[in-house]
């Protein structure tokens, strides 16, 4: 069984990450923590074999902990501009989901990972070029777009049109006020047009501490 802990601080979200990975067989969560606190702690006692990690946490960037971190580590976050990519990549991270994703799309890079981490085990002699190089690939071989499945064009309209009519950043509550969606709709579509280059999205810091995501749409994509 390949270990693993869960680091995020929405409650919620990390319940979530955790259910999806204990359906993939392999697989076993041995703890959940929401801050990079309680993470070290947990990663001290149960010594996974993998954790996934998300960026924004109240008392330390995730990025930061994972240039920590000598365990194996993907990366699941909302963070979608380059630096941020590039920073976790640079700092250790195997591989990089954006939020929000399916349990399908987490699936298949443990799976990826699974085969990556029985091709090149912490232990061993040493092995040539051609084993490194089949590892790398299977690391990638889960790797797939977010597919669009389930999307409606009008939907995926509406929401671009109150992008640009507005002329501002805007959360997707505002977007789910003006459209009557519900909050994880306007969400859902949202990562979307910022996957496919349509929207950027930015981060605003309120009076909690915690970042709101803004969307604006990138000018002259379609």
């Amino acid at each position: 069984m390949i270990g693993v802990v869960v680091v995020d601080d929405d409650f919620r979200v990390a319940q979530v990450h955790a259910e999806f990975t204990d359906r993939v067989s392999g697989f076993r969560v041995l703890g959940i923590a929401h801050t990079a606190a309680r993470a070290r702690e947990l990663i001290d006692e149960q010594s996974p074999d993998l954790v996934l990690l998300d960026n924004y946490l109240p008392d330390h960037d995730g990025i930061a902990l994972l240039a920590e971190l000598e365990t194996d580590a993907i990366m699941l976050t909302a963070a979608t501009d380059p630096a941020t990519v590039r920073a976790a990549f640079a700092a250790g991270a195997l591989n990089y989901l954006v939020k929000p994703f399916t349990a399908e799309q987490l699936a298949d890079r443990l799976n990826a990972f699974a085969r990556y981490h029985a091709r090149l085990p912490v232990t061993g002699g040493a092995i040539d070029q051609e084993e490194i190089d089949r590892a790398l690939k299977l690391l990638r071989e889960g790797d797939r777009p977010a597919a669009p499945k389930g999307r409606s064009s009008l939907t995926t309209q509406l929401v671009l049109d109150a992008l640009r009519n507005d002329g501002r950043a805007r959360s997707a509550a505002e977007i789910a006020d003006e459209l009557g969606i519900s909050r994880a709709t306007a969400q859902r579509y949202l990562a979307s047009l910022t996957q496919e280059g349509q929207a950027i999205m930015t981060l605003r810091y309120g009076a909690s501490g915690r970042p709101e995501h803004q969307y604006e749409p990138i000018p002259g994509a379609r």
